[in-house]
């Protein structure tokens, strides 16, 4: 429920999703139940964000009175049960596809109550939210518990700890990458998984898989159950290196990708094709779907890390329900996700000075913004080519074409000055242009999509990285700040040398990835501007064969 409020202090808004407040100023609270100590609501300016709860002082009117009650409302104060998600934000929602999103009594009949602790459900670095390891089963329930006012500006471990962000919604705090770098996540007596990071010619770069695959994804296929009742699309998907097709339906695929957002906070997760709320069954949509589900796939077969998750291996290789259900569970019930994942890097000896790291990110910041403009630019103009192709273009030709015939027919129309010869190369010319005109309607499925599949797909790649970007600028920070409070002798050098090597893992992670985007832009954007050429030539070998054969039947005349 809204309510009015009045700013006691001045804030200026720094990251993404906040807003700026001035004093005096008045508010409207969408909900008074603060979030770690942020409101969510709109200034007087009608710009809507966040804003620290601390900030500001809630109006009350009493009911019985005309006595306006104010009270301010602490940062934390009101004890929110953070495991609900607040329906004021904007949060992943599951209303498109009935296929994607039905029950999952075929997967888990299992019905489970396990404690949150302090899991909240606000979306994570890539994107989406972190979740507890079982939050995805809508069978798994949970005893809420109230939240703690320990964590919103500063620990309570010790005084001389560096602060923690105000900004709870910040990527750097949901991911976790805050608690790892002020060394809050505790080491694990036994770390199974471990992913490197090697000096590559033009720095940290992953670890290759030493074992490469690839999958296919085939034969999209119309399925029933319930005799009939729920309709969904399977698919056949064949890893290489086992040769044994399993079949997997979207919203198998839709978990996984889930998981890999929870896991892997430093890595840029392609996107899934989207989800479409009508049409689902249609030809076009299905084929492009499958499309986009391939782009997918190569690049997840194609990152050292992504590639050997085991919870990508099991949605690979498992083909039991039984198997499908303890694997699932399992993975679920994953730890060393989020904050625990940067655990199980291991990282080069090699010296890297912060400042040279800073400024390379930096530059790359820079790059992904402008390549990010680029594809969107790319993507707008060939949609829109794509849109003439299917209209306008076959619409011109087919007027020409029509406009021949006319003529054809004109000159029959006085017999004894008629040429049948030209009458029937022109009247065939008129043909031509016409069937011209349906190779171009025809041709974006050639070129075209497949440009826009690829541009999806990356688009997808690019919008995660400003999120992943902010983890290391938050870890900048904390060294930084940690130094000053080493150098003021607020804190032992030992505990700052901490901050600055977790920073540096945060640090190879992030250019590993960096070095992985680049190496695969180089391949995919070569393909794709070669396949288009490729079928370009061939369109218009096509339209001119069709050209030729027409001119030659006016040399026989």
């Amino acid at each position: 429920m809204s309510v009015k409020a009045k700013a006691l202090y001045t804030f200026l808004s720094e990251n993404n999703g906040e807003i700026s407040i001035q004093e005096n100023e008045e508010l409207i609270i969408f909900d008074e139940n603060s979030v770690d100590g942020w409101f969510q609501g709109e200034n007087s300016r009608g710009e809507r964000g966040i804003f620290p709860a601390s900030y500001v002082e809630i109006i009350r009117s009493r009911s019985n009175s005309n006595v306006t009650d104010c009270s301010i409302s602490p940062a934390g104060s009101l004890g929110k049960d953070f495991s609900t998600p607040n329906t004021s934000l904007h949060y992943p929602q599951n209303d498109y596809d009935d296929d994607d999103y039905d029950d999952w009594d075929d997967w888990d009949d299992r019905s489970t109550v396990v404690d949150d602790a302090d899991h909240t459900r606000n979306p994570g670095a890539n994107g989406h939210a972190p979740e507890n390891p079982m939050t995805n089963n809508p069978n798994v329930h949970y005893r809420p518990k109230l939240a703690s006012r320990q964590d919103s500006i500063t620990s309570s471990r010790k005084g001389s700890m560096v602060g923690r962000n105000l900004n709870r919604f910040s990527s750097f705090v949901r991911s976790g990458v805050e608690a790892f770098v002020l060394g809050d996540v505790p080491m694990m007596a036994k770390i199974a998984e471990t992913y490197s990071i090697d000096m590559g010619p033009l720095g940290p770069r992953w670890k290759e898989n030493p074992k490469p695959f690839s999958c296919s994804i085939e034969d999209p296929t119309k399925q029933t159950k319930f005799k009939g009742i729920k309709t969904y699309i399977s698919y056949r998907v064949t890893p290489s290196h086992t040769g044994r097709p399993v079949y997997r339906r979207y919203k198998h695929f839709d978990w996984l990708y889930n998981r890999l957002l929870h896991k892997f906070t430093v890595i840029s997760v392609p996107h899934l094709p989207e989800k479409q709320a009508t049409g689902r069954f249609e030809e076009d949509f299905i084929e492009k779907r499958k499309r986009r589900l391939i782009l997918w796939m190569n690049h997840m077969t194609s990152h050292p890390v992504l590639s050997q998750y085991e919870g990508f291996e099991h949605f690979l290789m498992c083909a039991d329900d039984k198997q499908w259900k303890l694997g699932k569970r399992r993975a679920e019930k994953d730890e060393m996700v989020g904050a625990h994942f940067m655990l199980t890097l291991q990282i080069p000896k090699e010296h890297q000075d912060l400042q040279d790291v800073e400024e390379r990110v930096d530059n790359f910041k820079a790059f992904a913004r402008k390549m990010d403009d680029s594809v969107m630019q790319l993507t707008h103009v060939a949609s829109e080519l794509v849109r003439k192709h299917l209209g306008g273009f076959r619409k011109e030709f087919q007027r020409l074409g029509n406009a021949f015939q006319s003529i054809s027919h004109a000159f029959t129309l006085d017999p004894p000055y008629r040429s049948d010869g030209l009458n029937n190369a022109i009247s065939h010319t008129g043909r031509t242009y016409e069937n011209i005109g349906e190779l171009f309607a025809e041709q974006p499925k050639y070129d075209l999509f497949h440009m826009l599949d690829k541009l999806s797909l990356y688009q997808g790649l690019l919008a995660n990285f400003p999120d992943i970007i902010h983890l290391q600028k938050g870890a900048f920070a904390k060294v930084k700040e940690s130094q000053r409070m080493s150098d003021e002798g607020k804190m032992d050098q030992d505990e700052a040398d901490g901050i600055r090597k977790r920073c540096r893992t945060v640090g190879f992670a992030l250019q590993a990835e960096m070095s992985h985007f680049h190496q695969r832009r180089e391949v995919d954007f070569k393909d794709m501007m070669q396949a288009y050429l490729r079928e370009q030539i061939a369109f218009y070998q096509r339209v001119v064969q069709q050209l030729e054969r027409t001119l030659r039947m006016y040399d026989c005349l």
